[in-house]
C-alpha cells in the first residue's frame, strides 16, 4: 500500500513518506518517515523524524528523533537525537561537541 518512488528526492521545506522511496533523500528542513513509510537509501536534513524504517545513513544537522516505532539499519550523525523506548537503531550514532556546548543533553531517552 502507499507510493513507491524510485530516485533520488531533493527539496526545500518539509517532507513526510507513508509509501516506500527507493533513493536517498537531502535538502529539506525535515524529513518525517511515517510508521508505514521506508527508505532504501541515505537521509539528509535539519531535522529528521522516523517511525517507519529506513536501510541507510542519517545525517540530521540539528536533531534526529526515533520514535518506538522506528527500525533503522545504519549510522546516524546528528547534534542531538532522541532514542524512544522499543526503537531499533542498528548503528554508529556520532554527535558534535556543539550540543554539549550550549547546555542541552546531547541525548535523551524517552520511555
Amino acid at each position: 500500500p502507499g507510493l513507491r518512488f524510485k530516485g533520488d528526492v531533493f527539496g526545500p521545506g518539509l517532507l513526510k513518506v507513508d509509501g516506500r522511496v527507493e533513493g536517498s533523500i537531502s535538502g529539506p528542513r525535515q524529513v518525517i518517515i511515517g510508521r508505514d513509510g521506508s527508505v532504501r537509501g541515505n537521509v539528509e536534513a535539519s531535522e529528521v523524524v522516523v517511525a517507519g524504517t529506513i536501510e541507510g545513513s542519517i545525517l540530521g544537522a540539528e536533531r534526529v528523533e526515533v520514535q518506538s516505532t522506528a527500525v533503522l539499519h545504519g549510522d546516524v550523525q546528528t547534534r542531538v537525537i532522541v532514542v524512544h523506548e522499543g526503537a531499533q537503531l542498528n548503528g554508529v550514532v556520532q554527535m558534535s561537541a556543539v550540543a554539549e556546548a550550549d547546555g542541552r543533553p546531547a541525548v535523551q531517552v524517552v520511555r
